[in-house]
């Protein structure tokens, strides 16, 4: 049989094969890879020269399988919770999400009370601070008043000494030139003592005399006042300080008693 006609006949017995193995299974599929090889093998050329050769065709015994059918999953109907259950699952739910709630409002009703808390120590502690603080710089400010109230006095005490000096040592030199300027009179006797006030002007210039304390003669007393006018000026009182001056030598009490006397 010439190669073309059994290529033709394969191929009809092919097509009938498929025909009917759309209907069938796993079994015509393999059925038509056996065909497929046969074919295969039978379009190789062959030489003209060489002898026809004749191959018989196998046939292949094949069966159809049928498959089982697939089962088909019922699903088992749920069953319908009563109204009861349903009321009963809520208020459950409702229940807890009140109590997460209530819990977390004690929580945060904690955190605040334990902030307010914290608040108040810090401004405890800042209040103390600075009460301290306060107390400090009033200590120290009391310690400095007191060192310069110290200071001032004993300045002062310093003044008071040094112009209580400078004073004495001018008081002794208005006694000098009193008796150097003194004129005895007959009824002067000795222990007499006359203490007399000089009102005296910047510039040493006697400008008053008081006799405070009379020594008995009249004769004594009024010339110890002529010894003061005439001692004056006391120029010496030029060189003192104002301050001074108006405090000790605007008015100055001098006492007069004669050493020299004989009687």
């Amino acid at each position: 049989m010439p190669a073309q006609y059994r290529l033709g006949w394969l191929l009809s017995l092919l097509s009938s094969s498929m025909n009917k193995s759309l209907s069938y299974g796993i079994g015509v599929i393999g059925s038509l890879c056996v065909h497929a090889l046969v074919l295969s093998v039978l379009m190789i050329p062959s030489s003209q020269d060489t002898k026809s050769i004749i191959i018989q065709p196998q046939y292949i015994n094949a069966k159809l399988v049928q498959l089982a059918p697939k089962k088909k999953i019922v699903s088992k109907p749920k069953k319908i919770k009563s109204n009861s259950a349903i009321k009963k699952r809520e208020k459950q739910r409702r229940l807890e999400l009140a109590k997460a709630k209530q819990k977390k409002a004690d929580e945060l009703k904690r955190a605040q009370a334990d902030l307010e808390r914290e608040e108040e120590r810090l401004d405890k502690l800042k209040r103390e601070r600075l009460e301290r603080e306060r107390l400090a710089e009033l200590q120290r400010e009391q310690v400095a008043a007191e060192f310069a109230q110290a200071l001032a006095d004993e300045q002062v005490l310093i003044n008071v000494q040094e112009g209580e000096e400078e004073a004495n040592s001018y008081r002794q030199l208005i006694q000098q030139r009193l008796s150097e300027n003194w004129s005895r009179p007959p009824s002067a006797r000795r222990g007499m003592e006359t203490l007399i006030r000089l009102q005296l002007v910047p510039t040493g210039r006697v400008v008053g005399v008081t006799v405070l304390k009379s020594s008995g003669d009249s004769a004594f007393d009024r010339s110890v006042e002529q010894a003061a006018f005439k001692a004056a000026p006391f120029v010496e009182l030029q060189q003192m300080s104002p301050s001074l001056f108006e405090k000790k030598f605007r008015e100055v009490d001098v006492s007069f008693s004669p050493q020299d006397l004989r009687l």
